[in-house]
């Protein structure tokens, strides 16, 4: 007589989740990423490095005004007879200084509105968006140049005058994120056992809204870098003699025809830095979305 058949039955433990990977990890199988780093990369590389490496001072005199074709100086001279390579390696390091400065501040104060507005609703939301919609009436630019002819151009002016204009656009776009945010289990929860709210927004939801903050920066540092440029071309921006790429275009504006590199070399590297950007903030949105379809894992 067999015995009773007995069957054994093998438990597979389950495969671990597939970990999704970060927003810069996914950004950077980007193809376009890769040559926004790259280009922004370069242009900033000059900017920092330029006025260690440039031959003379901003405003030593090595030329007649527009002269080219000179042995001291590569690019011949600008409106004044400086050397046009040293004010143009001179001249990055401000450009970036300002427009970081101010993407800066305006994306840090609009997040934190964003996220009060879109966490306590009621009368704070509404009090909040609705000073936000005020200072959406104003275009940027129209704005800055408003401000700078009252006041005068000055540097904490620029920073502070392009800051407060991203603000309510980088409000608007946290509040939505926080909206969502807030509706999950683990802030419900957060709630429920009585954290206080500043530490909700700090630590539950402010690490959850990093990736539409993140592609904001971005886009904020590219309208930046575009507003100060112009403003130092308007002559509303740095004042001479300081070595600004937006300055130099104005300053040799109308000698361009006898000398282009004045005005050549600022220009080419306003317009890689912004397009630098440009590729890389279009990589991260991408990112955030999940549009990683046809992108190599």
């Amino acid at each position: 007589m067999s015995g009773p058949s007995t069957s054994v039955t093998s438990t597979t433990p389950a495969a671990p989740a597939r970990r999704r990977p970060g927003l810069f990890r996914t950004a950077w199988r980007f193809g376009r990423t890769k040559v926004g780093v790259v280009l922004s990369g370069l242009i900033v590389l000059i900017a920092v490095v330029g006025p260690f490496v440039a031959p003379y001072t901003p405003t030593e005199f090595v030329a007649k005004p527009f002269e080219t074709g000179v042995d001291e100086a590569l690019f011949g001279g600008d409106n004044r007879g400086r050397d046009v390579l040293t004010r143009f390696l001179w001249g990055g390091w401000t450009l970036l200084l300002l427009a970081g400065s101010a993407a800066g501040i305006g994306v840090a104060a609009g997040t934190v509105i964003g996220i009060i507005a879109g966490y306590r609703r009621g009368w704070v939301d509404d009090v909040l968006m609705r000073t936000n919609d005020v200072l959406l009436a104003f275009p940027q630019l129209i704005a800055a140049l408003l401000v700078m002819s009252i006041i005068g151009p000055k540097v904490w002016l620029i920073v502070a005058v392009i800051a407060v204009s991203h603000m309510p656009r980088v409000a608007r776009v946290i509040r939505e994120a926080t909206r969502k945010v807030i509706e999950q289990d683990y802030v419900k929860a957060a709630e429920a056992i009585g954290l206080p709210r500043w530490r909700i927004m700090t630590v539950e939801i402010l690490p959850n809204v990093t990736s539409p903050l993140l592609v904001e920066l971005g886009l904020r540092l590219t309208y930046s870098i575009g507003v100060v440029a112009v403003l130092g071309f308007l002559g509303m921006g740095l004042q001479p003699p300081t070595a600004d790429w937006g300055l130099m275009i104005n300053e040799n504006r109308q000698g361009m025809a006898i000398q282009p590199w004045a005005v050549a070399l600022p220009v080419t590297a306003i317009a890689v830095l912004t397009v630098g950007a440009n590729l890389i903030t279009d990589g991260l949105s991408r990112a955030a979305i999940g549009i990683d379809r046809g992108v190599e894992k």
